[in-house]
């Protein structure tokens, strides 16, 4: 929610700039401020005073933005560190997570947070609670699949989407990969969107049985110390 709520104050400062005919300005730059006062608007005037005054309180707000989530970040990283201290025993499987290519500290800190710190019996447990398990249909004759519930945690279906797409790039030779595209070519190339799916589950209870119980993922790169 920080990050949207940062790209929004971004786009609002380039959008009132814009509209004087100012291109380039960089929100996130650190002389935000100092470029903002050698700013002249497309016909070559200075910014409005009332402008600048706007542009200001939007630039406030961003800051505060950016400190919190430097904040976040930090406490994120100190989650995902690996620690010696028995006390903090407990973010060894979080820190388990980044071990595995193509999983950083950002996915980390969304499965682990979301999810893997829970507590679940079974992999239909998980899946369901992420909104990844397929829901049927039924009416006379006709059965088919009407794709997944989404009645899950939406914060952690996006993450898993996100990082199969991304496991299949980094991740090509391992298990899960092959039977992606296994699917997919079976289907004639088709389908893309509900095999990723399929698999994101298939993804999801994988890592949970690696942190919970340390099975490897199959054909599963690790990262090089």
């Amino acid at each position: 929610m920080l990050i949207a709520e940062r790209v929004r104050h971004v786009n609002r400062v380039k959008g009132l700039l814009f509209a004087q005919g100012v291109s380039g300005y960089q929100p996130l730059r650190k002389d935000r401020r100092k470029r903002l006062e050698e700013l002249q608007t497309g016909d070559g005037r200075e910014l409005p005073r009332h402008l600048k005054a706007q542009i200001n309180r939007e630039l406030d707000r961003l800051e505060l933005l950016l400190e919190q989530i430097a904040a976040v970040e930090s406490e994120r990283n100190s989650l995902l560190s690996a620690h010696e201290e028995p006390a903090v025993e407990v973010t060894a499987p979080a820190a388990l997570l980044l071990s595995l290519k193509g999983v950083g500290a950002e996915f980390a800190a969304v499965l682990w947070t979301e999810a893997l710190c829970r507590h679940f019996d079974n992999r239909r447990q998980i899946a369901s609670y992420a909104g990844l398990t397929p829901t049927p249909w039924m009416s006379g004759t006709i059965d088919h699949e009407q794709g997944v519930s989404k009645a899950g945690n939406p914060r952690l279906r996006t993450a898993m989407i996100q990082l199969s797409w991304l496991w299949l790039r980094i991740q090509p030779a391992s298990a899960l990969s092959r039977w992606f595209v296994d699917r997919v070519q079976s289907n004639g190339g088709r389908l893309k969107k509900a095999a990723i799916v399929a698999l994101a589950r298939k993804l999801l209870i994988a890592l949970w049985k690696f942190v919970t119980a340390g099975v490897v993922i199959e054909g599963a790169v690790m990262k090089t110390a």
